[in-house]
């Protein structure tokens, strides 16, 4: 039997990245993710590490940048208005193929916003956070226990694909306990010989770089860079799904919105309603083929959020409008309760049966 230790979800991220590597943090203290860097601040020095609270959460980022072209295994965290101040560096990184695991704790917005819970950085995080056309791979963790796996799961991904991963968390699972497993941690090596770590006269200059002058140079570069994302939307997404074998309606949500979710299932079940869910682990890519198959066999979809709609945008295209997606939302900081999302169910499941 897996040992295990109770763990604040915050933690459990920065032990798993430790695990996997990782001994170059830079942050900036910001609600409800201090813990990480508090965490860090601790143990990297007592593993030859490097712990750094810079001035801003932009000098964070670009600290982020410069190790990352090292080879080095690199990470960042903060929460909403923090990672809207690092998203042009995130986007240098992007447009440098550089990885590094960013962790996004969310909290209420817009603006300052709230420090309760929140959702609605989706936007953010699945369409590139800053300027030009890139992706980040996006791990929605549900669990602390896949706080800690998705870290480990984001730096392998980063070094695979040579890109910045995001770790979009949310209030609740940062400050939630939960028994974790870092049994059977295992990190994989990938090639970095495009690195900056000094030729020694032995190779050519390595240059990292997101600068090009010759428009059509940034065109090729583009190109390259989207058919490697065609790659990791062909073999990367990741998603679970809960009781839809003989669902008729399909719920989609992630992180605490889809544990508040199953319960509501689970007390629709009860009442003789077919539900089932299905949750995204990656938001980006978004799991559009579960998606899309499910419309062979549900009347109805409904989209559960801590945001005033944002999945339920990738929701419709993923299904290519052949279905209906009802919308169940809190937002502010506040959280959908399972009766909340009972009531969406049964009015989904009225409505279906007067089809």
């Amino acid at each position: 039997m897996a040992d295990k230790v109770l763990m604040k979800g915050n933690e459990a991220i920065a032990e798993a990245a430790i695990m996997a590597g990782c001994r170059h943090y830079f942050g900036y203290p910001i609600t409800p993710q201090t813990e990480i860097a508090a965490y860090m601040a601790k143990r990297m020095p007592k593993i030859g590490g490097v712990f750094l609270q810079a001035e801003s959460e932009v000098a964070a980022i670009n600290m982020v940048y410069g190790v990352s072209s090292t080879g080095k295994r690199v990470m960042t965290s903060s929460s909403s208005p923090g990672i809207s101040l690092k998203s042009e560096g995130i986007s240098y990184m992007a447009g440098a193929d550089l990885p590094a695991l960013i962790v996004n704790v969310q909290r209420g917005g817009p603006g300052l916003g709230g420090i309760q819970p929140s959702q609605s950085d989706y936007f953010q995080a699945t369409r590139g956070s800053g300027h030009g056309d890139y992706h980040l791979i996006v791990l929605a963790p549900s669990s602390v226990q896949e706080m800690a796996d998705l870290t480990i799961k984001g730096f392998d991904l980063g070094d695979k694909y040579r890109m910045p991963v995001m770790l979009l968390a949310d209030g609740t699972m940062g400050q939630m306990m939960e028994p974790v497993s870092f049994d059977n941690v295992e990190t994989k090596e990938y090639d970095k010989s495009w690195a900056v770590t000094g030729t020694k006269c032995e190779r050519k200059h390595n240059i990292i770089n997101s600068l090009y002058l010759k428009p059509e140079e940034l065109e090729k570069e583009n190109f390259a860079r989207f058919e490697r994302y065609k790659e990791i939307e062909a073999n990367e997404a990741m998603y679970q799904e809960y009781k839809m074998d003989d669902a008729e309606i399909c719920v989609v949500a992630f992180g605490i919105a889809a544990r508040v979710a199953q319960n509501a299932i689970d007390a629709a079940r009860e009442e003789g309603i077919k539900v089932g869910m299905i949750r995204p682990i990656t938001l980006w890519p978004f799991p559009k083929a579960p998606m899309l198959a499910a419309t062979d066999k549900v009347h109805t979809f409904i989209s559960v959020e801590m945001s005033m709609g944002q999945m339920i945008e990738d929701i419709k295209l993923a299904t290519e409008c052949r279905r209906p997606v009802e919308l169940c939302n809190r937002v502010g900081g506040m959280i959908p309760t399972p009766d909340e999302v009972l009531d969406s169910i049964r009015a989904a499941a009225q409505k279906g049966g007067n089809k």
